[in-house]
């Protein structure tokens, strides 16, 4: 391919992506405007109105646009990047820490994701088999549960042949009950006068889906958030291990030999193991080390706060209520029963443990 071709193949991509970025941008910034419109009002008014951080605002936004007019076509190739801006925000967040933060709290964590990743697949399991739910949705349930919520079904369902059906009831369940988790976290979390750190493990332990994690915690602050991605990405990172044990218990059931099993599924462990979280590791060894001096941090973390102004406008644009609709209510309810006692059990070890690391 010539010179000229190649140049003009990417201007026609980055026309193509073009619509939806602008889209993204317009609604996070709408959102900011929004969150200090209202400061200003009770500001100038004398009222005590809630402090509404931009992060649901543009959610809010993008849900609202979404289910109404709808987003058309020529959006549609920009507004799913939203994913990838979730990423490089989480990469670069990664200068906040220095490695032996990350190790402790990485450590840390790794005992209570333990626990909570018994306690979800525990209740999911039984309750799916309660409620008459096929063994493989169970399943896709109980991993996006326990892990990385979306991601993590994706992943499962190829590592355990699942039909595209099941994945789909599952994703539904998720997304729906991240959007939950989201709306209702902060406010418990202030009821509860949970401090940054507390409210961001908390989050990062028991919102399922990457991108709700990280806007839950940034609607209580920036350190929950910071604290909250870290959680997160210890859980991110045990994807792999995770469904490649339920590649080899349904490999088994199936008839096929174990060994075989793993020989068939033992790739999953590194095709689905989350390559940002290593980014995210990476940048911080370089801020530990020295090579990122203060302003460096302090660009970095700008920088990701705009990534993820993108992603959190996405992910209002990015959920249909219809498919959610459609995806009938038995899936929904045992995922909901899931994390209503995953959360309850996550607080409870967060408020025993979380002085550890203080």
């Amino acid at each position: 391919m010539t010179a000229p071709a190649v140049t003009r193949s990417a201007g026609t991509a980055v026309l193509r992506y073009l619509p939806g970025l602008l889209l993204l941008l317009a609604v996070g910034v709408i959102g900011t405007y929004a969150q200090t419109g209202l400061r200003t009002v009770g500001k100038a008014t004398g009222t005590a109105l809630p402090d509404i951080e931009y992060v649901l605002w543009a959610i809010v936004l993008g849900l609202v646009i979404r289910n109404t007019v709808g987003v058309p076509g020529v959006f549609r190739p920009g507004v799913a990047t939203y994913e990838f801006w979730l990423r490089i925000g989480i990469v670069l967040l990664g200068a906040r820490f220095l490695l032996g933060d990350l190790a402790k709290l990485g450590a840390f964590s790794l005992v209570l994701i333990l626990i909570d990743m018994a306690v979800a697949t525990t209740v999911i399991l039984l309750v799916g088999k309660a409620f008459g739910l096929g063994g493989k949705l169970s399943t896709l349930l109980a991993v996006g549960t326990s892990i990385c919520g979306v991601s993590a079904i994706i992943a499962g369902k190829g590592a355990i042949d699942a039909d595209d059906e099941d994945s789909g009831y599952a994703i539904a369940a998720i997304l729906a009950l991240g959007a939950v988790a989201l709306f209702s976290f902060p406010a418990i979390g202030h009821a509860l006068q949970l401090t940054d750190t507390q409210f961001g493990l908390w989050a990062g332990l028991a919102v399922d889906n990457t991108a709700e994690t990280t806007a839950t915690g940034a609607a209580y602050s920036q350190q929950a958030q910071q604290v909250a991605v870290a959680v997160k990405n210890t859980r991110n990172a045990l994807i792999g291990v995770v469904v490649l044990g339920y590649a080899l218990y349904w490999a088994n059931r199936g008839g096929v030999a174990v060994a075989a099993g793993v020989r068939a599924r033992a790739g999953f462990v590194w095709r689905t193991f989350p390559k940002f979280v290593l980014g995210f590791i990476a940048v911080s060894a370089l801020a530990t080390v020295g090579v990122l001096h203060k302003p460096d941090v302090t660009s970095l973390g700008n920088l990701s706060k705009w990534a993820f102004l993108l992603c959190f406008a996405g992910v209002g644009l990015n959920f249909d209520l219809r498919e959610l609709a459609r995806s009938g209510i038995r899936p929904l309810v045992v995922a909901a029963l899931g994390l209503v006692v995953v959360a309850a059990c996550s607080l409870g070890l967060v408020l025993l443990t979380s002085g550890w690391i203080s």
